[in-house]
């Protein structure tokens, strides 16, 4: 009786353990020299009124995390002004609480290149930041909103896609520009990969400039009545949500196809259902598949697997998502091969990546240009542009379609977590180890240098077990348990 008791104790001793976040890599305006952290460093709290609960990465200089109590938590800046990505909320060295117009908690949270997006616990969406990434409609300011203001409105009807969009045939070939390196439309290092433009779109390309002011204020994102959200995802300048049916929404710019609504338009200013899946695809025969495996938005090719999408992901200019069949479906842009079809043309559509049917996908992010996948057996697949060795493929070349890493490090080993920053992937495995590879300039691979790896590399973390991992551009924060 007496040993039940004190197995009960140390249950609850270790249920109530408080959760820590490292972060390594570059985040001005996270450490008063604005050095980069070369090793895996904890983030202090200012004081004990929160306790974290998860991570989110975070955009081009600041971090984001959440509570137990359910709030954001963000620091870091951009400029020596103070600017940051972050709209209205203070930031600095000190992560602070990030003041949303509502009562209700966070249970999840993403952010892009210069936006962020947040999910409530009764399926609102709040999104702030770069105007362009925010839907038109109802800004709310500092107008106070509590849950019951928020249930009110996540009921209204909205007002669907009143654009036309007149689809272009699927694979047709888009530009990069001359970008800065960390922009999420493209770089100055693919100067030699670019496409040609007519001038008049290469000007229409280059009318969002990352100059413009960041000044929209968090709002409540209009969806159709009954729609609830579980989960988001934020790309360069793009947003999906997942619903808790299973249904994937999409706004922002679409001028690749991230969107996947089967044309190039450049912006869609309200919530729009992205096809995934057709409801009658699941069970048909998967012989008569066609060997690119595309499904287009007119309902041609492959029959997807599934009923519903249970995860998605953002790049910088692509999207990827998961049905709970395991099946992985790409659109957006596809320069470098980071759609993993074969080729490197945009896909307009959801486009299932046929070489990895029969392989049961778990998780899959998405960075800058590459995409990383985690089977179901642990095994990591990766695609798309390697310039960094951002793929683990032990080459620096581009793959257009999946491979699976065989390095050493990963011997008897299963990852269980995968995130991609703009150029570095990291991943967390059942053994509760931790490894990055790709860009590592800013130390955002949290191995002590600033030395560039091809192939996974254990990060070094003593006294705790990984929880969560979640890369921002420059840097990645890791959430852990002590032990």
């Amino acid at each position: 009786m007496n040993g039940e008791k004190n197995f009960e104790e140390e249950v609850k001793m270790e249920e109530e353990k408080e959760k820590v976040v490292f972060m390594w890599g570059y985040l001005p305006g996270a450490l008063p020299q604005r050095s980069p952290l070369l090793s895996p460093t904890i983030v202090r709290t200012p004081g004990a009124e929160y306790t974290y609960k998860d991570v989110c990465g975070g955009g081009c200089g600041f971090a984001m995390a959440l509570s137990e109590s359910g709030k954001i938590i963000t620091w870091g800046s951009t400029d020596d002004l103070g600017q940051s990505y972050v709209t209205s909320g203070k930031h600095g060295e000190n992560p602070e609480p990030f003041p949303l117009p509502t009562d209700a908690s966070i249970g999840k949270a993403a952010a892009g290149w210069a936006h962020c997006v947040a999910v409530t616990d009764i399926g609102g969406v709040y999104t702030w930041g770069w105007k362009e990434c925010v839907p038109s409609g109802k800004f709310l300011g500092e107008q106070p909103m509590g849950a019951n203001v928020e249930k009110d409105a996540i009921e209204r009807q909205s007002s669907y896609l009143n654009e036309q969009v007149s689809p272009r045939s699927q694979g047709s070939q888009s530009t990069g520009g001359a970008f800065s390196v960390g922009d999420p439309r493209g770089s100055g290092e693919e100067s030699t990969k670019r496409r040609r433009l007519s001038s008049a779109k290469q000007a229409a390309e280059s009318s969002s400039s990352g100059d413009e002011p960041l000044s929209a204020l968090p709002c409540l994102v209009t969806l159709n009545p009954g729609v609830r959200i579980a989960t988001v995802a934020a790309g360069g300048r793009h947003t999906l949500a997942l619903s808790d049916i299973g249904q994937v929404w999409g706004w922002g710019y679409g001028g690749e196809g991230q969107l996947g609504l089967g044309s190039r338009i450049r912006m869609v200013s309200s919530p729009h259902p992205v096809p995934c899946i057709e409801p009658s695809s699941y069970g048909k025969d998967r012989s008569a598949a066609l060997p690119r495996g595309t499904m287009g938005s007119e309902g041609l090719g492959l029959r997807v697997p599934g009923n519903y999408v249970k995860g998605i992901a953002c790049g910088g200019r692509h999207s990827a998502v998961i049905t709970d069949a395991g099946a992985v479906l790409t659109f957006g842009w596809g320069l470098y091969g980071q759609c993993g079809q074969g080729s490197t043309d945009d896909e307009l559509s959801p486009a299932c990546v046929s070489s990895l049917l029969g392989i049961r996908i778990e998780g899959v992010a998405a960075g800058l240009w590459h995409t990383v996948c985690i089977s179901a057996d642990g095994d990591v697949y990766a695609f798309g542009g390697n310039q960094f060795g951002q793929l683990g493929t032990g080459a620096d070349q581009a793959e257009t379609i999946p491979r699976l890493l065989d390095a050493p490090s990963l011997e008897n080993t299963n990852a269980k977590i995968v995130s991609c920053g703009a150029r570095h992937s990291t991943i967390i495995t059942d053994d509760d180890k931790v490894f990055g590879w790709g860009w590592n300039k800013y130390g955002q691979l949290g191995l002590g240098d600033v030395i560039d790896r091809n192939i996974p590399a254990q990060v070094t973390i003593d006294g705790c077990v990984p929880k969560n991992v979640a890369c921002g551009w420059w840097h990645t924060l890791l959430l852990a348990e002590p032990t």
